[in-house]
């Protein structure tokens, strides 16, 4: 038995509306709404009505939580991966109290936060779903958050449907919780055997799913979906791995000549069929007496994971030299003594990313996701929810590709985390391209949310960690490989959308906007220029997304309208696109930009940068260029 849950008996109540002739005389717990216009509009009803014992079980049975405050620490979590069968989840908050039912009767509508898929707007709701398959890492974050930061009662159940177990990042998350042992996560396998526009793959073949649970290292239990006596003793069942419960369901069950039909996937019910059977539906209902949800233990911490600031300021000194990538796990440990709630994750890169800094310190908070990236984020996403902890997540920058797509749901998540990705651009040499983040900004910046810093020493390394531990959404750090020079003094202050300018006169002819390497390189280049009684003024953006306009602006204006950036980074999406993006339409202004033009290849990082004309010669050249051609 679960601790605390009571008996699985067959309650004296209500067949659940979705239920089939033939089921079980208490097939069901509750009744849920069934307003005939609800089910007109439902989208996904189908795969709704898998769901519904399952629901109705879980929410009126077996979950411990607060019904009118679904954001309690305490409660236990849900997360609905199969995101599309939204309306359900949104008919037991209704018939938990939570929701008005005539609230249903909006879904979908853009006056609503009845979404098509389940999003945080809702109190109700953690992690946004319906991009398949990120769910159950979700759920892996909140259950290792319970169990090893928490230290509390609250168990997490995350509900599938069959068609994203083709999902790679499924497996990924089967795979971390029964590393961890996480014996407080349920995963439910609806496997109702029809996709989007074919079966799936596996169809029926539940005993197949158990054994690559089983695989897996998960306790595995087959049960009638529709049956909600095998659903209540499954639920019953305590084991010190995670569990696994394979529910051979029915797609569009109890609706008569659409149940285990193929082609009515997303679909809703014609209106004539919606009145046949909203009728079915009153016809089982047995009682309308409500069930008393079981409230949960009080025993989650209270957390606080506001104004976390470092306890003194950087130790660097100017002329000093260290790589970003560095000062970035020296800064993540420094600010991990201040608040326990600061955690580290990593993809197995800990001694390079240098979070292995962190680990060492702060062993506990350290979470290794290993070669899996995308459950990586979902992990961070997890962690992060009802605010119980501030996760930085490392790896190389080119390997957040991957994850892109976890990167965006955390986003629409409303998720505040923290992404560093070390090893950007060609200054990284002689391991190719593969392993050089040349995208991450454009990618990054395309993020509504997302806050992005580009430090290029240690100093603002550190001020960019401290600011990302206190920023909504999502925060990246770009950091280099290469040591460079600390050119900040540790008193320094930083802001979001406030550069620098590291380097002026009063006859500057261009303005030179460059970050990490290239900001170092631009000033040698400016070293070289000086020679030739050629001044330039250097910026360094800081954040490059925000950028600070106002600066950027005014400099130029102070230069003869012109601007040169220069980056370790692709010419897409990168900081020449973000200057230029926010001067369009100035008048008297040029921007002019040198960046990584073609895909890379090895070499010497010095060799690279003047190969891609990235370089100090490149950029005085450059100058030199834009002053002739006045």
């Amino acid at each position: 038995m679960l601790p605390g849950l009571p008996a699985p008996t067959p309650p004296p109540t209500t067949a659940s509306p979705f239920t089939s002739e033939g089921a079980e005389p208490w097939g069901g717990l509750v009744s849920f709404p069934h307003d005939q216009e609800f089910i007109e509009m439902a989208n996904h009803p189908t795969s709704c009505c898998s769901a519904a014992e399952i629901m109705a079980v879980l929410f009126f049975h077996t979950m411990r939580y607060k019904p009118l405050d679904p954001r309690n620490p305490h409660n236990d979590r849900f997360v609905l991966s199969k995101g599309h069968a939204a309306p359900i989840l949104y008919a037991v908050w209704a018939e938990a109290g939570f929701l008005p039912e005539e609230e249903l009767l909006n879904l979908r509508k853009i006056t609503s936060d009845l979404d098509g898929h389940p999003v945080p707007k809702q109190a109700f709701t953690d992690v946004a779903t319906g991009s398949l398959g990120q769910g159950l890492g979700a759920a892996c974050g909140m259950a290792y958050t319970g169990k090893y930061f928490d230290k509390a009662s609250y168990r997490v159940y995350c509900m599938m449907g069959d068609g994203e177990l083709s999902e790679g990042s499924v497996w990924e998350a089967m795979a971390f919780a029964s590393i961890y042992k996480l014996d407080n996560l349920i995963a439910i396998l609806d496997i109702n055997r029809l996709g989007q526009s074919d079966p799936t793959p596996l169809q029926h073949q539940v005993d197949v799913y158990q054994k690559r649970c089983e695989a897996f290292g998960w306790h595995t239990v087959i049960v009638d979906g529709h049956s909600v006596e095998e659903l209540c003793k499954a639920f019953g069942q305590a084991k010190h791995q995670p569990t696994a419960i394979i529910a051979k369901t029915f797609k569009g069950r109890g609706i008569s000549g659409i149940e285990d039909k193929e082609a009515w996937h997303g679909k809703p019910l014609p209106k004539n069929m919606a009145d046949q059977i909203v009728q079915e539906i009153c016809s089982q209902i047995q009682s309308t007496k409500k069930i008393l949800v079981t409230p949960p233990q009080e025993d989650a911490p209270l957390v606080d994971i506001t104004n976390i600031r470092m306890p003194s300021p950087p130790s660097y000194k100017v002329g000093d030299k260290i790589a970003t990538r560095k000062a970035y796990g020296q800064a993540l440990a420094k600010l991990g003594r201040v608040n326990d709630r600061i955690i580290a994750l990593d993809g197995d890169t800990k001694n390079s990313t240098f979070s292995e800094i962190f680990k060492k310190e702060h062993p506990d908070r350290f979470i290794e996701c290993y070669i899996a990236e995308q459950n990586m984020v979902s992990v961070a996403v997890g962690c992060a929810t009802r605010n119980r902890t501030v996760p930085f997540c490392s790896a190389f920058g080119a390997f957040f590709t991957r994850a892109f797509d976890q990167i965006r749901m955390a986003a629409i998540s409303e998720s505040n985390i923290n992404f560093c990705g070390s090893h950007c651009g060609v200054s990284i040499g002689e391991d190719g391209p593969s392993q050089m983040a040349l995208e991450d900004l454009a990618m990054f910046r395309s993020i509504p949310t997302a806050t992005v810093f580009y430090p290029s020493d240690g100093v603002s390394t550190e001020k960019a960690v401290e600011l990302a531990a206190n920023t909504k959404g999502i925060c990246f750090i770009r950091t280099s490989r290469p040591e460079n020079a600390i050119i900040y003094n540790s008193n320094e202050d930083f802001q979001i959308k406030q550069a620098k300018v590291v380097l002026k006169s009063k006859d500057d002819q261009v303005t030179v906007i460059g970050a990490g390497v290239t900001l170092h390189e631009a000033l040698a280049a400016a070293d070289l220029l000086k020679k030739e009684k050629i001044n330039i003024r250097v910026l360094d953006p800081f954040t490059i997304k925000p950028l600070d306009r106002n600066l950027i602006l005014s400099s130029a204006r102070a230069t003869k309208g012109r601007i040169l950036t220069v980056e370790d980074h692709y010419y897409e999406g990168g900081i020449g696109e973000a200057v230029s993006s926010a001067l369009v339409g100035e008048p008297g202004i040029t921007v002019s930009r040198l960046a990584v033009g073609e895909v890379p290849r090895s070499g010497k990082p010095a060799e690279l940068l003047k190969m891609f004309g990235i370089d100090r010669d490149a950029i005085a050249q450059a100058v030199r260029d834009l002053v002739a051609k006045a």
